[in-house]
């Protein structure tokens, strides 16, 4: 341990060298993280930011930075202690005027290119303490070759139901306007933020952003919250911070008093530095810090194929009689899990939205009792699987009337409906027990090895609960019920260590890596048209890894080849959830889908090892080709799409012969490969037409899809 008084001003009390990154200390004690060698302090931002009621800003506006508390923070001390590979820095900071303690917990791989950040706030003043809000993590002094911001190029993604994953890009200028500081005094007041709204973490955006530079530079980061969350950025004296925070008041409804001797610890945020290679870099080695931080598993190894009834074929309409053909016809074309999906415990006439919450079969459904199709499923050679909505309870359930009204989520002294169910509240034992039951009883009794845990509602910002300090605010009950929610997820895998957990939220609508370090697979989307998933699935890596990512390939019998072997390829860097009427299908297109199964299990040790990259860039939602790559120490894989624009899909014109035949090939710019002469094999599908060439000076690999609506997958190996 390091005492503040051993430190001259000026002086760095840590540095990571992968990174850049340099935590310095000023005379009077006070500490910034910068990126670079540049130290000029007013280019720095604290290293937390705190507000507290009564101690706001100093200089107002719509940024979180500028703290009161944050400029007044001063090192007490600080030490490095070694964890297995990881290396932690707690840097000690205090305010000598309230009693807030804040240790900054700075986590990282020697050698690593990342940097994992949480902050533990503790009261130790005589007094309680009001926090509206506390950063994560803050980095100033991030600048372009010339010094400044100019050259800097600003990275988002929007998120939304059926269309997720679109990342967006814009000069850091277009956003934030050069403002003359120096005839004004001051920066702007405004900065660039996107933040999370009620309970779907990623109803809007992803949690994850990034800076470019002009030479390849990237700085990329992550905020690990179910709860709430809101990054920044913006300009401080000629160069740009970056400030990661989880749920606070003016967004997210959260506030939380620490009494004397009360602490809180926040969410997590991780800054990747990647000084080449731009974003492929930087994703690359995102990728390798989400295996790192997640609770292992063999689902992560073994990607064993999923079959799920739901999409574009039960659609939450299942029975014996239309399950029994499709377990066979799953088992056929090479499945590994068939999922029963919604539905299936659904014996209400009026419908089962509504009604939801005991889990138990319908009887009308299942005349001779689930356990057949389960057998079924077995027998096949499948582990069978269903799907549950644990957290919410429909409004006509029984369990709406006798579980005790403190088991679910209110605000103001009434409980919350929306959509036609109610919230539970996990942190109340008669809640976690009841799911406790729930699950024993279908993994434990029924022998179900997979769950597909759903979640269709944004129950807006939170439960506010009765606590010995008066009421919690919205956002301070939504946190704590998704850290028991992620508490509870974990318990069910200490007791049943071979079960696999899919996390799902109306698709992609709550895919962040709070959920993603305890469950096995996030589901990417509900996209129902094959054709407009491939910018989906192709950008699924960014918000979680490829082994992580379970893409909807849904062949049907009415398909021709191409429409096949478009959705199949769709899904096969990541996780294949096979679906539609497989078992309807001619022995043509039944073939054409083992096919795709059988090269997707020879390739799948590489996808849980590979890092991904993007040739043509991060696509756009209307993109006509799309391409998405995995490299591995000994193969590259691509997977391209060529599409019709989707213009022509909404008149109706889908003829590929239409499409210009001059548009038929796309130059694929691979320069890691470039000299190491790789063979440009088609994996799938075979005889469909594609024609590869390889360019070894240029690193090029030039892709000939001869229609619209067609796809291939590539491997580039020795």
């Amino acid at each position: 341990m390091t005492a503040a008084a051993e430190f001259a001003p000026g002086s760095a009390l840590w540095t990571h060298e992968a990174l850049g990154l340099r935590a310095v200390v000023d005379g009077a004690g006070a500490v910034r993280l910068t990126a670079g060698a540049d130290h000029s302090w007013d280019r720095l931002v604290p290293l937390v930011e705190v507000v507290l009621t009564g101690h706001g800003r100093t200089w107002s506006g719509e940024r979180f930075i500028d703290t009161t508390v944050g400029s007044r923070l001063v090192l007490r001390d600080h030490e490095t202690v070694e964890d297995g590979a990881w290396q932690r820095t707690t840097i000690r900071l205090t305010d000598p005027r309230t009693g807030l303690a804040a240790d900054v917990v700075l986590s990282s791989v020697p050698g690593a290119g990342f940097l994992r950040s949480q902050v533990r706030l503790l009261n130790e003043g005589d007094a309680p303490l009001h926090v509206e809000s506390v950063s994560t993590l803050t980095l100033g002094g991030i600048a372009d070759r010339a010094g400044g911001p100019d050259g800097l190029t600003l990275h988002w993604a929007d998120n939304d139901w059926l269309a997720e994953c679109r990342w967006r890009r814009t000069r850091f200028r277009d956003q934030i306007v050069p403002l003359h500081r120096a005839a004004h005094g001051h920066d702007g007041r405004g900065c660039f933020e996107r933040y999370a709204q009620g309970t779907w973490s990623t109803g809007r955006h992803l949690p994850v952003a990034a800076l470019t530079d002009a030479d390849e530079g990237a700085w990329l980061w992550q905020i690990e919250s179910s709860a709430g969350w809101r990054y920044e950025t913006g300009e401080r004296e000629g160069a740009a911070y970056v400030a990661l925070f989880g749920p606070d008041d003016a967004h997210h409804q959260w506030r939380r008093t620490l009494a004397p001797g009360e602490e809180f610890t926040t969410v997590p945020g991780v800054l990747v530095h990647a000084p080449t290679g731009g974003l492929d870099a930087a994703f690359g080695e995102l990728t390798s810090y989400r295996r790192r931080i997640r609770r292992d598993h063999p689902d992560h190894r073994a990607l064993p194929v999923i079959y799920n009834d739901y999409m574009n074929t039960l659609m939450g309409d299942p029975t014996t009689d239309k399950l029994l053909p499709l377990v066979e016809a799953a088992g056929r074309a090479g499945a590994e899990v068939f999922v029963i999906d919604a539905g299936w415990y659904d014996d209400d006439a009026q419908g089962w939205w509504d009604a939801v919450g005991e889990w138990e079969p319908a009887g009308g459904r299942f005349p001779r009792g689930i356990q057949e199709v389960l057998d079924a499923v077995r027998r096949q050679g499948m582990t069978p699987g269903l799907w549950l909505e644990p957290e919410v309870v429909g409004v006509r359930s029984p369990l709406a009337r006798t579980l005790p009204p403190e088991a679910f989520f209110r605000r103001n002294g009434v409980r919350v409906t929306e959509h036609g169910r109610h919230h539970l509240d996990l942190r109340h034992p008669a809640a976690r027990g009841h799911l406790d039951r729930v699950v024993d009883r279908i993994v434990g009794e029924w022998g179900v090895g997979y769950l597909k845990l759903d979640y269709n509602i944004n129950a807006g910002p939170g439960t506010e609960n009765s606590t010995e300090n008066g009421t919690e605010s919205a956002g301070a009950g939504l946190l704590g019920h998704h850290r028991a929610h992620l508490d509870w997820l974990g318990s069910l895998l200490d007791r049943h260590p071979g079960l696999i957990l899919e996390n799902c939220s109306s698709g992609g609508l709550r895919m962040d890596y709070a959920q993603l370090a305890v469950a096995q697979l996030q589901s990417t989307s509900d996209q129902q048209d094959h054709r407009r998933y491939p910018p989906i699935a192709a950008s699924a890596a960014t918000a979680a890894t490829p082994e992580q990512a379970a893409v909807w390939a849904y062949p049907q019998p009415h398909f021709d080849l191409d429409d096949i072997a478009f959705t199949m390829t769709t899904a096969m860097l990541g996780r294949v959830h096979l679906s539609g009427f497989l078992d309807r299908m001619d022995d043509t297109r039944a073939a054409l889908v083992r096919a795709a199964v059988d090269v997707y299990k020879r390739i799948r040790p590489d996808i849980a090892r590979g890092l991904p990259f993007w040739p043509l860039g991060l696509p756009a939602w209307d993109a006509d080709w799309l391409a998405h790559g995995l490299h591995t120490e000994t193969a590259t894989y691509l997977a391209v799409w060529r599409r019709q624009p989707l213009t022509e899909h909404a008149t109706g014109r889908t003829d590929r012969t239409a499409a210009d035949a001059a548009d038929d090939r796309r130059v694929l710019p691979v320069p890691r490969l470039a000299g190491n002469r790789p063979r440009p094999e088609v994996l799938f599908p075979a005889d469909a037409g594609t024609e590869v060439t390889w360019d070894d000076a240029e690193g090029h690999l030039t892709v000939t899809l001869p229609r619209g609506d067609t796809a291939a997958l590539i491997r580039l190996g020795t």
